[in-house]
């Protein structure tokens, strides 16, 4: 069985990721508070794609949750 057909394991990667995506939320928001100097501003946009990112994964691996039904 691969991983990713075992719905514990998806569960448990599900929960990291989004732990990971509200830690990078946080950091993003206190960084924008800080009036970010240019060389924050790159670091800025890299948490942001990386958030961006995070949130792709996660939608879908909830989808790999969601069982095939016949219509």
């Amino acid at each position: 069985m691969h991983e990713s057909d075992d719905p514990a394991a998806v569960t448990r990667r599900l929960t990291e990721l989004r732990q990971e995506h509200r830690d990078l939320d946080a950091a993003i928001a206190r960084l924008a508070l800080l009036d970010a100097d240019p060389n924050d501003e790159l670091t800025l946009k890299r948490m942001k794609k990386r958030k961006l990112w995070l949130k792709d994964c996660i939608a879908r691996l909830e989808s790999a949750l969601i069982p095939d039904t016949p219509a």
